[in-house]
């Protein structure tokens, strides 16, 4: 499984996919009756093959360039329901208040999250880097970040404010209290983890939403890892839907 750093304790991880490429053109195909097949890529079977190199067939697997054409023509055009077929399934580490951000996207997506009504081992928190408010009467973002002496100072303060919150919740459950009223007192940096299940095309929806320089800082990280992750998988789509 391969899974990414994200901040300080935060990931994104590979768990599953299902489709490919291919998927997507024989989704858009299917209209017409008709039915495309992988391309052998010739010239790395032959490098394989003079290397004496082990490979499975798959390996060379292609789109001819009739289906790249078509999933061109289908992102230009916004079509975007053979992008839906295929599926991918993460499981994402991110704190409580990214995690509101991104499961806002609902379309096409589907979240299992870890339930502090149930887990009570002793949570990890976000730290972050500390920016200033945004100008020129910006409702939402930040602008730089702040004076490193003033990020000293508001580390100190959020690390006093964590410990506090972690004893007292750790209080709270050593004198009987039940878990779901104890995480009440957690704060909002503190890291949650989900299983992340959606289509290709809700995934790059995602992905273009939040790398977008206008998004939060710490969205955009996940934005990122979720990008190098799936790219790989469905290279031409992934390419076309997220320019």
């Amino acid at each position: 499984m391969k899974k990414i750093k994200v901040l300080d304790h935060g990931h994104v991880e590979y768990v599953e996919h299902m489709g490919s490429d291919l998927t997507v053109v024989n989704a858009a195909r299917v209209s017409f009756n008709k039915e495309s097949e992988w391309d052998i890529d010739e010239q790395a079977k032959q490098r394989l093959t003079a290397s004496e190199s082990a490979y499975h067939e798959s390996d060379l697997h292609v789109l001819s360039s009739k289906d790249i054409k078509l999933i061109n023509y289908l992102a230009k055009h916004h079509h975007w329901t053979p992008f839906a077929h295929p599926q991918i399934t993460l499981r994402v580490k991110a704190p409580i208040f990214i995690r509101t951000q991104l499961f806002k996207h609902k379309v096409g997506m589907v979240e299992n999250e870890m339930s502090r009504r149930y887990v009570t081992d002793t949570p990890e928190f976000y730290s972050p880097t500390w920016r200033n408010a945004p100008i020129n009467g910006a409702k939402q973002g930040s602008y730089d970040f702040v004076d490193p002496v003033l990020s000293m100072e508001l580390d100190h303060m959020n690390e006093r404010i964590i410990e506090s919150a972690l004893q007292t919740y750790q209080y709270l459950l050593e004198n009987g209290v039940a878990p779901e009223q104890a995480r009440a007192i957690l704060p909002q940096s503190t890291y949650t983890e989900w299983w992340w299940t959606g289509s290709l095309s809700a995934f790059a929806r995602i992905f273009k939403q939040r790398s977008d320089a206008h998004a939060q800082w710490e969205v955009q990280q996940y934005a990122s890892a979720i990008g190098e992750i799936i790219q790989p998988l469905f290279t031409n789509s992934w390419n076309v839907l997220t320019k």
